[in-house]
C-alpha cells in the first residue's frame, strides 16, 4: 500500500512539473522538478567577500535618487555615477569598481524572508537553507570543500580568513570539509606548527604513539564521530605546517605598490586570498565587517551611517584591485568572486537617521569566474524595496555558485542514510552562462 501510494505520487508530482515546464518552454530532465542546466561552468576557485552586519543596497550597488535623513524622505545617502557596464549605475564611493564593471554582475533583486536577526540571516545566506531542528547543513564554503577537494595534499581547500562560526562549517559533512582558520594575513597559522623546545624525533615519536592509542580505541568504538573528526583534524594540520603551504604568506615578497593598491587590513587579506588561489585552495571567505573603519561595519543603525562611506570605499580599493591583479595573473575566469551579506537595507531612515533591516530585495554582486559579465539582474524599485521583474532566490543563488564551479547543483549528497539534496531546489541564472 505504502509502495503504491508513493508511487503514485511522484508519477503525479513529475507530471505536473513536466506539464508545467513544457508550458514555460524548460525542458526537463530526468528529475522532474528541475530545469536543463545551462553549460557547465570552469571556474576552479571561489573567493567569497562578507559584508557582515547587513551592507545596503541602495548605498552601493542599487543607488536611486538621493534621500535625506533629517526629512525624513526615502533614497539613497550618496550620489550616484555611471560604470563600465552601460546604463548601470553604482554609489559614488564605489568609483574604482565602476571602472572595472564589466567584469561584475550586480545580482540587484536577491531575496529571502529573514529580516529580524542576523545570525539567522548570516546561516542563510552560508547554507542556502533555512536552520533546521533535524539536520545540520554545511556551508558553501564545505560543500565546496567536499566537491572538489584541495589542489594537493599540501593546501586545504577551505579558508575562512576572520570571523568564524557554526555557518561556515561543514554541517553533517563533518571535520574533514571544514575550514582553515586565519586572523594574521602574515605569519600564518603558526599554531599548526610543532613548538620549537621539541625536536623532530621526539614530535615523531609521539605521533606514532597517539596513533596507536587512536587505533586501539577506534578498534573498539567504531562509531565515535568525535575522534575521527579530531584525527582528521590533526592529520590536516601536520600537513599544512609544512613549508610550502607557509610560503603563501609572505605577502613581503609581493611588490609595495600593488600592496598599497590593496589597501589596509582588509586589502592585504584579499591580496592574501590571491595567493591562496594561486596555492590551489578552493574556496576563501574574506570577512570585512564589524570592527572596520566606522566602528559598526555594515550594521549601519543610527549613527553608524555617518562613516559609511569609509567602509564602502575601502572595499571599493580592495575588490577593484583584487579583479584586476586575477586578470593580469589569468586567474579571474578561473575565479568566482561572490560579495555577499546577510540582507539588505531599506531606503527609508530610522529614528536617528540610520537604516534598518530589508530581505525582500538585496544585492550580491559576482564578478570573473568565466561567466558573462557585463550586465545586471533585476531591478527593484524607486527605493530598492521590492523586486519589479526577476527575483533571485538563495536557492538559486548557491545552484549558480556551484554550477559556476562545474559542481551539479542537483546531487544528493548523504547524512548518514538520509539523502540531502546539495541545494535546496535552486537553479542556475541561466543567462550568465550563454
Amino acid at each position: 500500500m505504502i509502495y503504491n501510494e508513493l508511487s503514485r505520487r511522484n508519477f503525479l508530482t513529475g507530471t505536473a512539473a513536466a506539464s508545467l515546464a513544457a508550458s514555460a518552454g524548460f525542458s526537463v530532465q530526468a528529475s522532474p522538478n528541475q530545469i536543463a542546466l545551462p553549460p557547465k561552468g570552469k571556474a576552479e576557485h571561489c573567493i567569497m567577500v562578507w559584508l557582515g552586519g547587513g551592507q545596503g543596497q541602495i548605498d552601493t550597488w542599487d543607488p536611486k535618487p538621493k534621500g535625506d535623513a533629517k526629512e525624513n524622505k526615502a533614497g539613497s545617502y550618496y550620489d550616484s555615477i555611471p560604470t563600465a557596464i552601460k546604463d548601470v549605475e553604482v554609489c559614488e564611493h564605489l568609483s574604482q569598481c565602476a571602472n572595472v564593471l564589466d567584469r561584475f554582475i550586480p545580482l540587484r533583486t536577491v531575496w529571502h524572508d529573514v529580516i529580524d536577526e542576523h545570525a539567522a540571516a548570516t546561516n542563510r545566506m552560508h547554507t542556502g537553507r533555512p536552520t533546521s531542528g533535524t539536520i545540520v547543513y554545511p556551508s558553501i564554503g564545505s560543500l565546496v570543500a567536499h566537491e572538489l577537494g584541495g589542489d594537493n595534499n599540501s593546501v586545504p581547500p577551505y579558508v575562512v580568513i576572520g570571523y568564524p562560526n557554526a555557518s561556515r562549517g561543514p554541517g553533517y559533512l563533518g571535520a574533514r570539509d571544514s575550514f582553515l582558520y586565519l586572523t594574521d594575513t602574515e605569519s600564518g597559522p603558526a599554531a599548526l606548527a610543532r613548538s620549537l623546545d621539541i625536536s623532530a624525533d621526539r614530535q615523531t615519536r609521539r605521533d606514532q604513539l597517539l596513533t596507536f592509542v587512536r587505533k586501539q580505541y577506534l578498534d573498539r568504538n567504531q562509531q565515535d564521530k568525535i575522534v575521527q573528526n579530531y584525527d582528521e583534524t590533526s592529520e590536516t594540520a601536520s600537513r599544512l605546517s609544512g613549508p610550502e603551504f607557509m610560503k603563501v604568506f609572505e605577502l613581503d615578497k609581493e611588490s609595495s605598490t600593488l600592496r598599497q593598491s590593496y589597501g589596509d587590513e582588509f586589502g592585504q587579506r584579499c591580496l592574501l586570498a590571491r595567493r591562496l588561489v594561486q596555492s590551489g585552495v578552493k574556496f576563501i571567505e574574506v570577512s570585512h565587517n564589524l570592527n572596520f573603519v566606522n566602528g559598526t561595519g555594515w550594521d549601519v543603525h543610527k549613527e553608524g551611517i555617518l562613516n559609511q562611506h569609509l567602509l564602502i570605499q575601502e572595499l571599493d580599493r580592495a575588490l577593484a584591485t583584487l579583479v584586476t591583479d586575477l586578470e593580469q595573473h589569468k586567474l579571474l575566469d578561473k575565479t568566482l568572486i561572490v560579495v555577499s551579506t546577510e540582507f539588505g537595507r531599506p531606503g527609508g531612515f530610522d529614528a536617528a537617521g540610520g537604516r534598518g533591516h530589508q530581505g525582500s530585495a538585496f544585492s550580491v554582486v559576482l564578478a570573473g569566474g568565466g561567466l558573462n559579465t557585463g550586465q545586471a539582474i533585476g531591478t527593484t524599485d524607486e527605493i530598492s524595496k521590492n523586486s519589479v521583474d526577476v527575483r533571485v532566490s538563495i536557492p538559486d543563488l548557491f545552484a549558480t555558485m556551484c554550477w559556476c564551479l562545474g559542481i551539479d547543483p542537483h546531487k544528493e549528497l548523504y547524512d548518514g542514510e538520509r539523502p540531502v539534496p546539495l541545494t535546496d531546489g535552486g537553479n542556475p541564472i541561466a543567462q550568465l552562462f550563454t
